[in-house]
């Protein structure tokens, strides 16, 4: 492995004549604020290596030091490396801790293993002089584990793969109507009977196949301390989604006075078992708002994050409409019609977290009828609610379906596993660009950055998240972290042949990915329904 194959590409990269051997002799001189990169390296280098990394300031080191003065930009760092040791400056800790994710791609594949392969290893590091800093601040993955749920081992396992990626944010989708993930004090049922269904719609909700067994799981307070804190040691930032009013069934089902009582029998729902936009919501009273103020007294004791994504997706108003209680609401506020009661909804909500100190972020339909100031957008739905949003001064995160739902498709083949959405590309996710050209350079300034989605209707386990997350999560990392030239022009195969080296990384890692020849025959899923969109590839 040489320098010239690091991913995300860095912004600046030059080679030095000398090299460094790392070997039992080498020290970890750790400067005041680098001690998570130094217990990092120790645990998951040192694992990789046999070194012992012990501190000392003397002889070969490998050095961490905190300089703002000396590197620019926000988790930005200089990663020098020459015959007397391995020098690393970050403008804060976060970019001592990229630079770390660096190094340990300049060791080679063997680097991303849990134990050494030979004793006699030689672990040479190149000469080279590497600067860098990372184009936007929030550099995502959100991973849904309500539709299929994903073990807290799992979950940990992701957040090395974002670091290991230099991705920043983990938006982690606690609740949908297919399942309630995480543990509520004050509302035991939300886990006893929201957090499981009977059985599962396998494939496409167009698909007659059933898994005829019990689904689900959950997080207790704990499991979600413990993956925080994980988080926190990587410099990622978790942040938790509470999908309100829509996505629901699962609470409906467990407290059914959540539910529009007078138009629906709520107490005959369970957990939904299959996919799609469900119509039973939230009912726009009193008690659903105290019920989620209290479910939300938790969720912010548990995330220190400054936003709190409540979804906001996906609402069907038809139960809204038919609803004597929701109607009178509607005209004791004033509203004009079911959008602003949304939008009243949602306010409150934006208001009860500024008041505590947290912003509220949602998907784009939070737009629809208004949108509180402090209020920032998730753009899934195309660039538009991303464009209108920016233009209004809101800040924004861009996550297009059509660019970086993960879930979709990677090719038009048959072999693809349950083949859903849109074919696109690892080289269509490496030509995605955050920021559209409609907006001048005040309103770009609100594209906090960017996230790739991963929903998990059709992935059943960690080897179906893999094939689907990767290799295309890796151009998503590039396209995130990296200051590429605009779409058109960026150099693909280049980034390709950095690839060749990159797979072998993640074959260390046990990433179970897509090869670039198309499925290996135990990822694909004969004759289970996906969901073919119109102008996809015939048959498929």
């Amino acid at each position: 492995m040489t320098p010239a194959d690091v991913i995300p590409a860095p912004v600046t990269r030059r080679s030095t004549p000398d090299s460094f051997v790392l070997d039992e002799a080498t020290v970890l001189d750790a400067g005041p604020g680098t001690e998570r990169t130094a217990r990092w390296l120790r645990a998951t280098l040192g694992a990789a290596t046999g070194l012992a990394l012990a501190p000392g300031t003397e002889g070969p080191a490998l050095r961490l030091r905190i300089a703002p003065q000396e590197v620019t930009g926000a988790e930005g760092y200089r990663l020098s490396v020459g015959a007397d040791g391995i020098t690393v400056t970050g403008a804060d800790a976060a970019g001592v801790f990229w630079a770390a994710q660096t190094l340990r791609q300049f060791l080679g594949p063997d680097a991303f293993r849990r134990a050494p392969l030979r004793a006699d290893q030689v672990w040479t590091v190149p000469g080279t002089v590497i600067e860098d800093a990372p184009r936007f601040g929030w550099r995502g993955m959100m991973l849904d584990v309500s539709r299929h749920f994903m073990p807290k081992d799992g979950v940990l396992r992701y957040l090395d793969l974002l670091a290991a990626h230099k991705l920043n944010v983990f938006h982690f989708h606690l609740t949908d109507d297919q399942g309630w993930r995480i543990e509520i004090k004050r509302h035991p049922k939300l886990t006893e009977q929201a957090s499981w269904r009977s059985r599962t719609k396998y494939g496409h909700r167009a698909s007659p196949l059933w898994e005829d067994k019990p689904h689900g799981g959950y997080y207790t307070q704990d499991d979600i301390r413990e993956i925080v804190a994980y988080a926190a040691e990587r410099h990622i930032t978790v942040v938790p989604e509470i999908d309100v009013p829509g996505h629901s069934q699962a609470a409906i089902a467990a407290y059914p006075e959540l539910g529009n009582t007078d138009v629906v029998d709520t107490a005959a729902l369970s957990v939904w078992d299959t996919w799609g936009v469900n119509p039973n919501v939230l009912a726009p009273t009193d008690t659903v708002l105290r019920f989620y103020e209290g479910v939300l007294e938790e969720v912010l004791e548990l995330f220190p994050s400054a936003f709190v994504h409540i979804g906001g997706d996906e609402c069907p108003k038809d139960q809204w409409k038919q609803s004597p209680a929701a109607q009178a609401r509607i005209a004791e506020l004033g509203l004009h019609g079911e959008d602003e009661l949304q939008s009243w909804f949602i306010r409150h909500f934006d208001s009860w977290l500024a008041g505590r100190g947290r912003r509220l972020i949602g998907w784009d339909e939070i737009l629809e009828g208004g949108l509180a100031p402090g209020a920032a957008v998730s753009s899934w739905r195309g660039y538009a609610g991303g464009i209108a949003a920016a233009k209004a001064g809101h800040d924004v995160v861009m996550c297009p379906e059509q660019q970086v739902y993960l879930d979709h498709r990677q090719d038009g083949g048959a072999d693809e596993p349950v083949p859903i959405g849109y074919v696109r590309t690892l080289e269509d996710v490496y030509r995605f660009e955050p920021v559209p050209p409609q907006l001048t350079a005040d309103e770009a300034r609100h594209v906090l950055g960017t996230q790739a989605n991963v929903w998990t209707e059709v992935m059943e386990n960690q080897g179906r998240v893999d094939y689907q997350a990767f290799p295309r999560l890796v151009a998503f990392a590039e396209v995130a972290w990296s200051a590429l030239p605009p779409a058109a022009e960026r150099d693909f195969a280049a980034f390709e042949a950095r690839m060749t080296a990159h797979y072998a990384r993640l074959d260390a890692l046990g990433v179970d990915y897509r090869p670039p020849g198309g499925p290996l025959p135990w990822q694909r899923r004969p004759g289970v329904l996906g969901r073919p969109i119109e102008g996809s590839p015939p048959n498929v």
